[in-house]
């Protein structure tokens, strides 16, 4: 009889109530995951989006429809569809505007091949396709979009607020585009135009008033009181947070006093010698030193922001100092007025007239905390619109005309492509008709008729036909209606979006470490619950 061979040995590679995911199930399980998150975004997007609530463990609310924003504090953890808030995330920090609108399109491009993933067909093959159609879809809109004359300086600003206006339509403050629209493209033209640092505008929310109240706070030319910025703190510590010093009579202990008070005194002369009227500082200054400033008529205020206080060398001139001795006059910054102003029910210190125009501050008014923090999210979104379109100057038109315009393009173009390629190109094709889709279905409108018009008139060789949520027929011409976007919007958002949906589909197994979601989520266990739940498991160390 013959003997059968060895059994081989099990080998565990991983440890014991690992979770593993793999397989079409698990990428499908993703793909729905990215879908439930783009059900929630949908409504937002466009001029007639609504704003979402959101409250947080502590009971704090916010009310926002900025995707980005929406995405931070609904706190996913589902890994893959942690994706999408990352692709949002990178918009909002390299274009400012279309965070929601990258993060849809990415969903339905997933949403749109789904359906081959079920019938067996490749995800490299949809990956390859999905990055040729991207890469036709970039160079379509270099090709179509529009460069805008800066030598003229009336036209470009007239195109700059344009730009402001449209990425407001769909915020909170779209009753009030033009009064914003103004203040924003005044803040960027505050700035360097060969860096545009957008952290040099400076923003202060004060509660109280209406919109309308809101103001741009500029620096002009001029020169008079020396402002001297420190990191410097100028403040008699208490004796229990100094090292501990032993002393044999009282007489030693008043001369570590007495040196203490010489060294602060020593600081404050200093800085009188320096011919300073104004002394900020990152640090706190204490009662003796803000008595001593104010003998000598000085102003004084410590624990500034360091945001502050970079905004005002940066307006006034001079550098701030980390010591008081050898402090020069090129040390110190100048400004025409500076003054104590009430705003609201708080009192606010203004630099006006300095030397160097490269920052401004904007002042938001509103009457609750929730909108003035969505008026200023919604501020830094058009803000960020209009500095690339000072950068690039190329723009296209919104309204989801430029979408069309791509899905009429790469349509065409697949109709040369053989085999399943062609029908990822037709399914990348479809998925850019989400925007306008959307768009229409938000404003209330019917967006299968829209769409089928759009689709007519783009065949037709109309390139900047868009919706239009306002009139009656639903769609115009939105190049020629001043609703334009820079073409750099569109760009990273098609090149971000392909790259997620191609990474998700890339990912065929999740391997999910119990033990690393302990430490993550939840509260912490009593002591000795997880040695007890160890042993309940077989999992304790052995008796003895």
């Amino acid at each position: 009889m013959q003997r059968g061979l060895p059994m081989q040995p099990t080998v565990v590679l991983l440890r014991e109530g690992t979770d593993t995911s793999q397989g079409k199930p698990q990428l499908l399980s993703n793909i729905s995951a990215c879908l439930a998150i783009a059900e929630t975004l949908s409504s937002t997007l466009g001029p007639r989006g609504m704003d979402k609530l959101i409250v947080s463990e502590r009971g704090e609310a916010q009310i926002t429809n900025d995707g980005a924003t929406i995405l931070k504090l609904l706190e996913i953890v589902h890994p893959a569809a942690r994706t999408l808030v990352d692709i949002a995330r990178a918009q909002d920090a390299e274009v400012g505007d279309g965070t929601t609108g990258v993060v849809l399109f990415a969903c339905q491009l997933l949403k749109e091949i789904r359906s081959y993933i079920e019938e067996g067909v490749s995800p490299h093959i949809i990956m390859k396709g999905f990055r040729q159609a991207s890469q036709i879809a970039l160079d379509r809109i270099k090709e179509i979009q529009v460069s805008v004359d800066k030598s003229d300086p009336e036209r470009f600003r007239s195109l700059l607020l344009k730009c402001a206006s449209t990425s407001m339509s769909s915020k909170l403050i779209h009753s009030e585009k033009p009064f914003f629209s103004n203040m924003v493209v005044d803040a960027v033209q505050c700035l360097d135009q060969d860096d545009l640092d957008e952290s040099l505008i400076g923003v202060k929310k004060i509660a109280g008033g209406g919109m309308q109240d809101s103001m741009l706070v500029k620096a002009e030319v001029f020169q008079q009181p020396l402002i001297l910025c420190l990191n410097v703190e100028l403040e008699l510590k208490a004796e229990k947070d100094n090292a501990e010093v032993r002393v044999d009579a009282v007489s030693d202990y008043q001369a570590i006093v007495d040196a203490e008070w010489e060294i602060i005194y020593r600081k404050l002369e200093a800085i009188e010698k320096t011919g300073a009227k104004v002394v900020l500082s990152k640090l706190p200054i204490g009662d003796l030193a803000t008595q001593w400033f104010a003998d000598r008529d000085i102003f004084c205020a410590g624990r500034v922001g360091a945001g502050d206080l970079r905004r005002v060398v940066q307006a006034a001139g001079g550098a701030i100092q980390s010591t008081c001795s050898d402090i020069s006059r090129e040390h110190l910054g100048t400004c025409g007025s500076f003054q104590e102003r009430q705003i609201g029910g708080e009192r606010y210190n203004l630099f006006e007239d300095c030397p160097n125009t490269k920052t401004c501050t904007l002042v938001l008014r509103g009457g609750a905390e929730q909108f003035i923090e969505e008026v200023e999210r919604s501020l830094h979104d058009a803000i960020m619109v209009v500095k690339r379109a000072v950068k690039n100057g190329e723009v296209v038109a919104g309204g989801g005309a430029v979408e069309m315009d791509l899905s009429a393009h790469i349509r065409k173009h697949a109709l040369t492509i053989p085999g399943k390629l062609q029908a990822v190109h037709i399914a990348f094709a479809k998925a850019l008709e989400i925007i306008p889709r959307q768009i229409c279905d938000n404003a209330g409108l019917d967006s299968t008729d829209i769409l089928n018009k759009l689709r007519m008139r783009h065949h037709n060789g109309d390139t900047w036909y868009g919706v239009d949520v306002d009139g009656a027929s639903g769609v115009r011409d939105n190049m020629a209606a001043f609703v334009w976007e820079p073409s750099l919007v569109k760009l990273n958002a098609i090149a971000s979006a392909s790259e997620a949906a191609c990474l998700i589909l890339s990912v065929d197994e999740t391997v999910r470490n119990p033990q690393s979601e302990q430490g993550k989520a939840g509260p912490k266990a009593p002591p000795g619950a997880a040695q007890r739940a160890l042993r309940g498991r077989g999992r304790g160390m052995p008796r003895r």
